[in-house]
């Protein structure tokens, strides 16, 4: 199957193409300096009457007359549903993961929003787990996937960096960790405004996930895409941007031996583009699901070489 076959039969699994996007109508709701950047507060629409809460982190000395590449960071998982944008802008969460705030001091401009069910995204009548399984279910029932509206979702994110007289817009990056790292990889096939990707620990095959009995996030899962490939299947469909990888070689969520198999689908499909040299990755021994100083300089050397 070429790889716009395997394009066209992963969107009908997702849940079908994609609806004509709305006017982002961008609102900020205060602006805040901090030391060698600020961050501002501000939503923007992706569909009609459904409105992303997001952290824009801009490097003192970037504006419209001096523009910077941006990167787009996808938040990660955890089961902390009250955490989303905050912990990559460096406002609340693990220091490991103020990945956002690590960013803006290397010049990038960075847009950190809330994925669905998290942080500013949840719901006054189901909490935590219980809004996020009825969410997935949701969308199951409508014929679409939890991923499909987090694709949409990053897609708009795109969007308004876009809009940004701040931002290059020909220097766009994507980086994740754990479901950060999902996001990453799903939304790479569709975006191909993104010029590099990383995404950090995660890659769970369904493989994995039947072998060892994981019970994964729920973007991982797309119904009827088994019949087709794996999730290593998708990542491959990137091609022929840039695209680097990490792993703990101990994480449990991404079984090695399944990694270590996925890789080797990535790297063929990179070769049958002409582009070998535009997917790495990186495979920490003794690492668990981090974010190492190794890991990170990866992904800090990634974005400086492509964009």
């Amino acid at each position: 199957m070429t790889p716009d076959e395997m394009r066209e039969k992963l969107l009908a699994c997702l849940g079908g193409p994609w609806p004509e996007p709305c006017v982002l109508r961008p609102e900020t709701r205060e602006s805040v300096v901090h030391d060698g950047y600020r961050i501002e507060s501000l939503t923007y629409e992706v569909e009609p009457g459904d409105r992303v809460p997001a952290l824009l982190l801009v490097p003192a000395g970037v504006d419209a007359d001096h523009p910077a590449p941006a990167v787009l960071v996808c938040h990660q998982h955890n089961g902390q549903w009250h955490l989303g944008k905050t912990e990559p802008a460096g406002l609340a969460g693990n220091p490991m993961h103020h990945t956002g705030v690590a960013l803006a001091r290397e010049g990038y401009v960075v847009l950190c929003p809330d994925a669905l069910c998290f942080e500013e995204r949840q719901s006054d009548r189901l909490k935590g787990g219980n809004f996020e399984r009825f969410e997935f279910l949701r969308y199951v029932v409508a014929g679409k996937c939890m991923a499909w509206k987090n694709i949409l979702d990053l897609r708009r994110a795109v969007d308004y960096l876009c809009t940004r007289p701040e931002i290059d817009a020909t220097r766009i990056g994507c980086y994740g960790h754990s479901m950060g790292s999902t996001h990453t990889w799903l939304v790479g096939p569709w975006e191909t405004r993104l010029r590099a990707l990383v995404g950090n620990c995660c890659l769970p095959t369904y493989a994995a996930i039947h072998r060892t009995g994981i019970l994964h996030c729920f973007p991982n899962f797309i119904p009827g895409w088994l019949k087709y490939g794996d999730t290593p299947d998708i990542a491959s469909l990137i091609a022929p941007r840039a695209l680097h990888l990490n792993f703990g070689e101990t994480d449990g969520g991404s079984p090695i031996a399944e990694v270590r198999e996925g890789i080797k689908t990535i790297a063929k499909a990179y070769e049958s583009a002409g582009t070998p040299e535009n997917f790495s990755h990186h495979i920490e021994p003794g690492a668990g699901h981090v974010l190492s100083k190794e890991m990170w300089r990866r992904t800090r050397d990634w974005f400086a070489k492509h964009l």
